[in-house]
């Protein structure tokens, strides 16, 4: 078989280790009991050859680079409809898994956020995510409050998830090798249905904290709060990257109290 020419407007960078490869397909857990699971830019399989090895799950492959798809229909032609040619970033997961699933891939670093906000959008549905990031971008998401690396991401995936660092990746196991290093972690559903909290406020005022780090948060979400009235309250002396998710759950609900 040829081989897919990775493509930089897609961010491809394609792992070449089998070792680590297994190591993240073993790094699923099935958390919840779910039997299916979506793999995101699978390129030329790597990850895919372990997970079809696996009789506990049902393996989907999603691929926007029609070069990898065409591919992968030759590779593994007994896929049929679980192999999708589409936009993982547009997929409307309702119609194609009926119940809780995993997600896991060697994911494109360029639009490494964006799936993560896709993730938290279908909290309910998604159970699981193993991938792999850029090491950064891995840091920010399992950072604990009190670090430089705390912020947005941080919070509102860990408001939802169980956040696990699991390993860092050189750059040398890739083609082409990237210019960072990456790392692999664990996205686990804990047991939050809902906040105890306005959740849209919730959001708010965590992206109002971070947008303006350096300034306390009395002066960061100014706009969302009754000053007159939150004149005593402790949280707003801090700067947002000192409070837990417990803590922004709290002082949101302090807002709605005293508006």
């Amino acid at each position: 078989m040829s081989i897919v020419r990775a493509k930089k407007h897609l961010g491809q960078h394609f792992l070449t280790d089998k070792n680590i490869a297994a190591k993240i397909v073993g790094s699923l857990q099935l958390a919840g009991g779910y039997t299916q699971v979506l793999e995101v830019g699978p390129g030329m399989g790597i990850l895919s050859d372990f997970l079809l090895q696996r009789t506990d799950l049902q393996t989907y492959l999603i691929d926007i680079d029609t070069e990898s798809y065409e591919f992968l229909q030759k590779k593994y032609p007994q896929l049929g409809e679980r192999l999708i040619n589409d936009d993982f970033l547009e997929m409307d997961f309702g119609k194609v898994f009926t119940g809780k699933f995993g997600i896991i891939g060697n994911f494109p670093y360029n639009i490494s956020s964006q799936i993560l906000f896709k993730v938290l959008d279908s909290r309910q549905q998604v159970a699981e995510v193993v991938g792999m990031f850029q090491k950064e971008v891995a840091e920010r998401c399992s950072a604990k409050p009190g670090s430089k690396e705390y912020g947005i991401l941080s919070v509102f995936l860990q408001a939802y998830y169980k956040v696990e660092y699991l390993f860092t990746v050189k750059a040398g196991v890739f083609n082409p090798p990237p210019k960072v290093l990456s790392a692999v972690i664990r996205l686990t559903r804990n047991e939050v249905a809902e906040l105890d909290c306005d959740e849209k406020l919730f959001w708010q005022v965590v992206k109002a904290g971070f947008n303006q780090r350096r300034k306390t948060l009395r002066n960061a979400v100014s706009s969302l709060i009754n000053k007159e009235k939150m004149t005593g309250e402790p949280m707003l002396d801090l700067r947002a990257e000192r409070l837990s998710v417990a803590d922004f759950v709290s002082l949101t609900n302090k807002i709605v109290e005293n508006r």
